[in-house]
């Protein structure tokens, strides 16, 4: 192992290869401090490939840890959210007293209205009080929650209520969406008429901020203070779980298949972002920590939810976007709530960027230590602009990746152990307690350093998905065995790279690396290319068929304000690209637009840039961001053929 990695990680690292199992129940028993468990378990691991059971006999209730043990612990009066409707302005602060006695009028409620443990149940709502405490009075009854981003087509909300088998539903009545209305309860009426058995949802539950008028479906609809009124003569009481019952259900995005319902459970994923929480982001007590992701992800439920609460900290749930109805939005909520914890996609990094530098200089963001950024690569150029710029170096911004499936972050630098150097471009080495290495997918052999290859997890670990919802095959055939080279490995997709210090380089899905004659190049290292001119904000790169190469790479590049496409300017950027990275690699073509084709979580959806360049089926497009944004690609495709 190398010398740059602190001892204090190594020892960590050494603990883990030495007893695995060892390493895990440590780290349950360290999180004792404030992980609550009613009997403790019996057995560490379970493993029977390709499933596995963490921490198996033992009792306990997230909920539980999240709210009672708290304020058992002396911090009642201490603020729990801070929640701000970015559109309205509106701000709203509960304490963990105040927000246990609102998830145990909530958890009779659900009992009320007849929702018993294990029965899912669905959360179609914006970023807000609500809809956390809907998640923890299910988990505080053992009913299995599934929260859907408030958004998503009726066509995405029908597929994930057919998965699961939702029987109830809480939704909002409509949201806001940059000061243009969103109307959540006609896309749930609209997703439920699409169920092959629409009367399979008993209940929707209608939360009214009288943004809109809906119609209530008699026999099925109910309003919130309805809902609440059923708590009468119900218990409040926690239901102890079994570690291995599920706490909630949370679909992939889904945007070439079907999602795939992935499965956390109360105990392991308990341990699991707590020990991140702990190890990877240094979250304590005294944090106010501000997560950009919202509850319809798993960032949102990992760490604007469950991973705070567990430790004790305050949390921002903030909904809306960075620049409306002003470009400083979000500084100014760090300012006023003086965060000391951010957690930033690239792509909202990049937003930021394009909106300008003297948004973030006019706010005191002094009280904010380390900023931490997920979701996508975070390109070199985004990060020198976030550290040196905004922050003046005085603080660290650190890349690190994880997934849907991994609960948690599963590569990444170790800040709260002991921080390793920084290198721009790398989410760092894999996180204590995860077995990651990069290999080859045909034969598998361990890549040296500098050869690409795929991430795989050799071995499970607590916050990973241990089945898919009602398709275990599909767990198997998908993230087990889909690569020769892979079996009996996980399969995270991810093509990557080692360094000679064992840092880890990412350069996207393996299913985005381009073939230029023979050579294997990774769509995010072109585009960290084109980021690093000073004239682009955000690039995204697909390869494209050519005779000769065999593919060569298409750009599609969104400007810094201070620039005007031009041919002059395409011709740079490519001749920029070729210095950069050599002359292997072969730019066909680059178009400006104003926007890249992105999910609604903010990552590039490259496969749309390239059926469009090729004239492929696009698939399904309900997890598209902006609508617009497809068009104005698709002009640009049509342009590049052109030429072509």
């Amino acid at each position: 192992m190398t010398q740059m990695i602190p001892p204090q990680v190594r020892g960590f690292m050494k603990r883990a290869e030495e007893d695995y199992e060892g390493f895990w129940e440590d780290a349950a028993v360290a999180a004792m401090e404030d992980i609550y468990w009613f009997k403790e378990w019996d057995t560490v691991l379970e493993w029977e490939y390709p499933t596995f059971r963490w921490y198996n006999g033992g009792l306990t209730n997230i909920c539980y840890s999240c709210l009672d043990y708290k304020v058992e612990q002396g911090l009642g009066t201490k603020a729990a959210f801070i929640a701000e409707d970015g559109d309205s302005g509106v701000i709203r602060t509960v304490t963990y007293s105040q927000l246990l006695e609102m998830v145990k009028k909530h958890a009779a409620a659900l009992r009320g209205l007849g929702v018993k443990k294990g029965d899912r149940v669905a959360i179609y709502m914006p970023m807000g009080i609500e809809a956390a405490v809907i998640m923890l009075a299910c988990a505080r009854i053992g009913a299995i929650h599934m929260a859907i981003f408030a958004g998503f087509s009726p066509n995405a909300v029908a597929d994930r209520l057919a998965l699961t088998g939702a029987e109830y539903v809480f939704a909002q009545d409509a949201g806001t969406r940059r000061g243009k209305p969103v109307p959540l309860k006609v896309m749930v009426d609209d997703a439920i008429e699409l169920l092959e058995n629409p009367k399979q949802v008993k209940t929707v539950v209608v939360f009214k901020s009288g943004l809109a008028d809906v119609k209530m479906v008699a026999g099925r609809d109910i309003t919130w203070d309805e809902f609440l009124a059923k708590a009468e003569g119900q218990s409040p009481d926690v239901v102890p779980m079994e570690s291995n019952d599920v706490l909630f259900v949370m679909p992939t995005s889904g945007t070439t298949a079907k999602p795939k319902v992935t499965v956390q459970r109360h105990g392991g994923y308990q341990v699991y972002i707590y020990s991140m929480a702990k190890w990877i982001y240094n979250l304590n007590q005294d944090d106010v920590w501000f997560c950009t992701s919202d509850i319809g992800w798993i960032v949102g439920h990992s760490y604007n939810v469950y991973g705070p609460l567990l430790v004790g900290c305050t949390s921002i749930l903030f909904s809306g976007t960075p620049d409306y109805p002003r470009p400083d939005m979000w500084w100014d909520l760090i300012e006023r709530n003086k965060a000391t914890g951010l957690w930033f996609s690239p792509t909202g990094i990049r937003g930021l960027r394009r909106l300008g530098i003297e948004h973030a200089l006019k706010h005191d963001l002094s009280t904010v230590e380390r900023v931490l950024c997920a979701g996508e690569v975070l390109n070199p150029a985004a990060w020198e602009w976030l550290q040196e710029e905004v922050f003046g170096g005085a603080v660290p911004v650190i890349d690190h990746m994880w997934q849907t499936e991994t609960g948690g972050p599963i590569i990444g630098n170790a800040y709260g152990i002991a921080i390793s150097p920084i290198k721009p471009g790398s989410a760092s080495i894999a996180v204590p307690g995860v077995v990651a290495d990069v290999v080859d997918v045909q034969d598998g052999h361990v890549c040296v350093p500098g050869e690409k290859g795929v991430l795989v997890i050799k071995k499970p670990f607590p916050g990973l998905t241990s089945t898919l919802w009602g398709d275990a095959e599909r767990y198997k055939t998908d993230y087990w065995e889909t690569k020769e080279g892979t079996k009996g490995m996980y399969y995270a997709g991810d093509s990557a790279s080692k360094d000679e210090d064992g840092y880890i380089w990412f350069a996207g899905r393996a299913d985005e690396v381009i073939k230029i004659a023979a050579h294997r190049i990774g769509t995010v290292e072109i585009e960290s290319a084109l980021v690093a001119h000073p004239a682009v904000v955000e690039a995204g790169v697909s390869g494209v068929p050519d005779e000769l190469r065999g593919e060569v790479a298409s750009a599609f590049v969104v400007l810094n304000k201070d620039y005007k496409p031009s041919d002059e300017l395409k011709k740079e950027l490519i001749t920029h690209v070729r210095q950069s990275m050599g002359p292997i690699v072969v730019i066909g073509d680059i178009q400006f637009v104003n926007m890249l084709p992105k999910t609604k979580s903010g990552k590039i959806m490259r496969r749309v840039m390239k059926a469009l360049l090729t004239g492929k089926e696009i698939g399904d497009l309900s997890t598209v961001e902006e609508g617009a944004s497809i068009e104005e690609i698709r002009e640009a495709a049509s342009k590049m053929k052109k030429g072509a």
